[in-house]
C-alpha cells in the first residue's frame, strides 16, 4: 500500500481539511465526525431530513457533505462506500471485495430466497400495483404461500385495492427491497426489455418447438 494511501486512510478533518467541507453554514469537523457516528451504527438508511434535524445543517448541506465523504472514501481506496439508497445514506461494503463478504456472511447466512420467492418479487417489483390474481396469472401457479414469505420477510406489503369488482388487494415493494438491492427508488432497476429475447430468438424457439404434422 503506497503511502498516499496510507494517508487517505486516516481521513481526520483537521483544520487544513476542513475548508473542503465548508458551506455557507460553516460545517464543523465535529458535524462530519457526527454524521459518520450516526451512519455507522444505524440499520437502516438514514433519512437526510434526520441527518439535517440531528447536525443543525440544512438537508443540501447533508447532501454535498454526504457527496464530498463518498467521493474522498473512494479515492483513498476503502473496502466500504457511502451511498444512497431508499432514500437515505448508509455505509456498505464495496462492490470490489464482494467475494470475501460473500465467505464472510456465507456460514451464517440464513436460508436463502427460493427461486420461485425471486420470481414472485421480480414481477411485484416492476409490475406493481398488482394483485395475487394477476401473479398467478402471470407465474401459472397459486403464488399465495411465496407472497406471504415476501410480506413476511419485509420486502412487499399491501399498497391499495383494486376498483374492480372484488376489490382485490394489490402490493407493491417496499423500502426494505429497495435497501436490500441497494438502490435509492424503482427507477433504478434495470429495464426489463433487457432481459426479453428479440423477436429473432423467440421466432427460433417457436419453430424449434413446433411439432411438424405427420407425413400424408
Amino acid at each position: 500500500m503506497t503511502r498516499d494511501l496510507l494517508q487517505h486512510y486516516k481521513l481526520m478533518i483537521t483544520k487544513d481539511d476542513k475548508e473542503e467541507f465548508m458551506t455557507e453554514e460553516n460545517i464543523s469537523a465535529e458535524s462530519v465526525r457526527a454524521l459518520e457516528a450516526i451512519l455507522l451504527v444505524a440499520m437502516e438508511p438514514v433519512d437526510p431530513t434526520l441527518l439535517s434535524q440531528l447536525l443543525e445543517i440544512s438537508v443540501a448541506s447533508v447532501d454535498g457533505l454526504c457527496e464530498r465523504l463518498a467521493a474522498a472514501y473512494e479515492e483513498a481506496g476503502h473496502g466500504f462506500q457511502l451511498v444512497k439508497v431508499a432514500g437515505g445514506y448508509r455505509f456498505q461494503s464495496h462492490h470490489d471485495v464482494a467475494s470475501y463478504v460473500e465467505r464472510f456472511v456465507l456460514d451464517s447466512q440464513q436460508a436463502r430466497i427460493s427461486s420461485a420467492a425471486l420470481e414472485t418479487l421480480a414481477i411485484i417489483a416492476y409490475k406493481q400495483p398488482i394483485s395475487r390474481g394477476q401473479v398467478a396469472a402471470i407465474r401459472g401457479v397459486d403464488p399465495d404461500a411465496v407472497m406471504r414469505t415476501l410480506q413476511a420477510r419485509g420486502y412487499i406489503t399491501e399498497t391499495a385495492r383494486d376498483d374492480g369488482p372484488g376489490q382485490a388487494v394489490l402490493f407493491g415493494t417496499t423500502s426494505l427491497f429497495l435497501e436490500r438491492l441497494g438502490i435509492d427508488s424503482l427507477s433504478a432497476l434495470p429495464p426489463i426489455a433487457d432481459f426479453v429475447p428479440d423477436a429473432a430468438v423467440v421466432e427460433a424457439l417457436e419453430q424449434g418447438l413446433r411439432i411438424a404434422p405427420p407425413a400424408q
